[in-house]
C-alpha cells in the first residue's frame, strides 16, 4: 500500500477503485440500478464520484458523490428499458483515480418479490390449518375451549334477572364500530340478546356511537327472531345516548340507579368511565360481567366486577356461549396458527443461539 501511494503522489492520481459492476435491482417495481466497486486502496481518498453514461451518448454524467466507506450507489433514476454504463472515480482535493468502465445494465420491473416467499409460505400454512379447523368443526368434531368462568355465568344471571323480574343492562363499549372489541362485543351482545329472547328478560342496551347503536339494534332484532321471538323485540330497548364520554357514563350510571338491573354486562373497549360504571352496578347489586382488551382498565374491571374477561378471552366469548361450529373452527384455528408460530419462534432462537456457539465452548 506504501507503494501504491508513494506512485500514486508521483503521478498526481489516486489509486482508482476497482471491479466496478452495475446491475439491475432485484424484486422491485423497476427504475432502479445498483453500482457497486471495491474502494481505493489509497488512504488520502475523500470521496467517490459516480459517472453515468446512456448507451449511444458521447458524455458522461455526474450522477452522485458517495463517502470514502462506501462501496455502492444505488441510480434511483433509471428508466425501465434504457442501458446505461458506470465509472467510479476517487477524489481527494484536486486528485482523482478513474475507474474502468462498468458493463451495460437496464432496470426492470419484476413480477413478484422473491423475498416475500417465506411470507407465501407462511400465509398459506395459517389458510390451510383454518381449512382444517373449519372442516372439522363442520363434520361436528367436538371443540375443547378451556372452560372461562365469567361465560359460564351468562346463563346463571340471565336466570336470576329473569326470576327476579328486572332488566339486563349491556354496555357494548364506548369505542366505534370499527375498533375489534367493539365488534366482538357486538358478537356477544347477540348471544344474550338470544337468551334474554328464550327467558322474556327486559334488555337494556345504551349506546355513545351512532353506528353502534344501528349495528347493535339489528343485532339484537335478529337474534330475537332467530330464536322465533321478533315480537318480543322492543326497538327502544336498543337507543343512542350521547357522544361525550361522561355525559355517557352518568346516563348509564342513572339507568342502573332508576332501572336495577340484575346483571350488567360492560364489554367492549373503556377508558377513565370504566370504574364510575363498575362501581355503580356495584352499589346496585346488580352481576356484572364485564370484559375489555384495555389492559389499563382491567384492573378495575377485575376489582368492582364479578367476573370478567381478559385479553382473548373476549374474541372467544360469542363462540364459547354460541358453541357454533364454525366459530369454534375459527377459534381453534387460530390456537394452531399460535402453536406454530411459537415454534418456528423457538426454533428459529435456538438456531441462532446455536450459531453463536463453538462445539469447544460446550466440551
Amino acid at each position: 500500500m506504501a507503494l501504491t501511494c508513494i506512485v500514486a503522489l508521483l503521478f498526481c492520481t489516486l489509486a482508482p477503485p476497482g471491479d466496478v459492476a452495475a446491475r439491475d435491482v432485484p424484486n422491485d417495481e423497476g427504475g432502479k440500478i445498483v453500482v457497486t466497486w471495491t474502494r481505493s486502496p489509497d488512504p488520502s481518498v475523500v470521496s467517490y464520484r459516480v459517472l453515468r453514461q446512456a448507451e449511444g451518448a458521447a458524455e458522461w454524467d455526474t450522477l452522485g458523490i458517495a463517502g470514502r466507506l462506501a462501496s455502492r450507489y444505488f441510480d434511483e433514476e433509471a428508466p425501465n428499458g434504457t442501458r446505461y454504463r458506470y465509472k467510479v472515480v476517487a477524489e481527494a482535493d484536486t486528485l482523482h483515480g478513474e475507474s474502468e468502465t462498468s458493463g451495460y445494465a437496464q432496470a426492470a420491473p419484476q413480477w413478484f418479490n422473491t423475498g416475500r416467499i417465506p411470507t407465501m409460505i407462511g400465509a398459506a400454512i395459517i389458510f390451510l390449518i383454518f381449512l382444517y379447523t373449519f372442516e372439522r368443526a363442520r363434520r361436528g368434531a367436538k371443540m375443547f375451549i378451556r372452560r372461562i368462568a365469567g361465560l359460564d355465568a351468562v346463563e346463571e344471571a340471565l336466570g336470576r334477572a329473569t326470576e327476579m323480574g328486572r332488566p339486563t343492562l349491556y354496555v357494548p363499549g364506548l369505542s366505534s364500530i370499527d375498533d375489534v372489541a367493539t365488534i366482538a362485543s357486538l358478537n356477544i351482545l347477540g348471544e344474550v340478546a338470544k337468551k334474554t329472547a328464550k327467558f322474556g328478560t327486559p334488555l337494556i342496551v345504551p349506546n355513545r356511537d351512532p353506528i353502534v347503536y344501528t349495528v347493535a339494534r339489528e343485532v339484537v332484532k335478529e337474534s330475537y327472531a332467530a330464536v322465533g321471538r321478533p315480537d318480543a323485540f322492543n326497538p327502544d330497548s336498543v337507543f343512542y345516548v350521547t357522544d361525550q364520554q361522561f355525559a355517557y357514563a352518568a346516563a348509564v350510571d342513572g339507568i342502573m340507579l332508576r332501572e336495577k338491573p340484575a346483571t350488567n354486562f360492560l364489554i367492549g373497549m373503556f377508558w377513565a368511565e370504566s370504574l364510575i360504571l363498575a362501581e355503580t352496578g356495584a352499589i346496585s347489586g346488580a352481576v356484572q360481567i364485564a370484559g375489555t382488551d384495555a389492559v389499563s382498565q382491567l384492573p378495575f374491571f377485575i376489582t368492582a366486577c364479578d367476573y370478567t374477561l381478559i385479553g382473548e378471552e373476549l374474541y372467544a366469548a360469542s363462540a364459547y356461549i354460541s358453541r357454533e361450529p364454525l366459530r369454534l373452527g375459527a377459534i381453534k384455528g387460530q390456537d394452531y396458527n399460535k402453536l406454530v408460530i411459537l415454534a418456528l419462534m423457538l426454533g428459529g432462537t435456538l438456531l441462532a443461539l446455536a450459531a453463536n456457539i463453538r462445539i469447544t465452548d460446550v466440551l
